[in-house]
């Protein structure tokens, strides 16, 4: 727990910057920032600490964060140089630890080498060049209870009040006090019923009454175009996703094809031991 608990203690915020100076032109991720004994700690390590401080920690000025991270790494190597003999837990972590971090860097170079805008517009390209057309509607409705009252309001819309003014008045439904419109909605967004009834009307064109779960139905149909297609920059987030993902995958199956990868048999451990930290100690 001794991480960042000093951190912002007395000493960090009142100490002064001490010693040589150096040009930022002449540091290196080599360069060595303290010592403790015969450990350098170098500024490489003081960044990677940064890396690590919560976010919180951004509102401080450089050079507080610049001190407190120096006595923080300071003090931890104090610590470490008392152990003479890891303890296992300690051994294990810092293995995993490497072998995450040189994974981690490993699929940074696949999935950025996997990515550029040619790529991009190739798989957009291909996503898109035998896509079907689908059509979008946009219509309304009027919902009421029984089909005395559906055939009612179809014939005051046959003998000339608007479609929008009788659903203002006579439907039940969310959407009766808009005249009943619905928006956009492409195949599959409406119950059976319904898109059966749209999808035979002419634009302008008011169904028969018809039923559904709902209740009793007249429906109109406003507008009709073909669904538009996602932009190359709309679609850019997930095609990027897509390509970096086959490439990891692709390059993983590359990689155990060329080892000797054993894995564990089918039952040749029982997976209780999973839970065995006691022999960590």
């Amino acid at each position: 727990m001794l991480k960042h608990v000093t951190f912002l203690g007395a000493t960090a915020l009142t100490m002064s910057l001490s010693g040589t100076a150096f040009a930022q032109d002449d540091v290196t991720v080599d360069t060595v920032i303290a010592t403790v004994g015969e450990t350098e700690i170098t500024l490489g390590e003081v960044l990677i600490a940064r890396t690590e401080l919560p976010e919180q920690y951004a509102q401080f000025p450089e050079e507080v964060l610049f001190e407190g991270l120096v006595d923080q790494l300071i003090q931890q190597q104090l610590l470490a140089d008392t152990v003479e003999d890891a303890p296992a837990n300690v051994l294990y972590a810092l293995k995993n630890e490497e072998r995450t971090l040189l994974a981690g860097a490993a699929i940074t170079v696949v999935a950025e080498a996997a990515v550029t805008p040619e790529y991009i517009q190739a798989a957009y390209d291909e996503r898109f060049a035998n896509a079907e057309e689908l059509p979008e509607f946009h219509a309304a409705h009027l919902l009421v209870e029984t089909e005395e009252e559906a055939i009612a309001a179809k014939t005051r819309i046959d003998e000339g009040e608007e479609f929008a003014d009788v659903a203002r008045a006579v439907s039940t439904g969310p959407t009766g006090p808009n005249g009943g419109d619905l928006g956009w909605f492409g195949p599959g967004a409406m119950v059976p019923e319904f898109e059966t009834a749209i999808t035979a009307l002419e634009i302008g064109g008011v169904s028969d009454p018809f039923e559904t779960q709902f209740g009793w139905h007249l429906a109109t149909l406003l507008e009709e175009r073909v669904q538009p297609r996602p932009t190359l920059e709309e679609m850019t987030p997930q095609l990027t996703g897509e390509l970096q993902e086959a490439a990891i995958t692709a390059h993983l199956e590359e990689l155990a094809a060329a080892s000797n990868v054993i894995k564990p048999e089918e039952g040749q451990f029982d997976a209780t031991i999973i839970s065995r930290f006691d022999l960590l100690d």
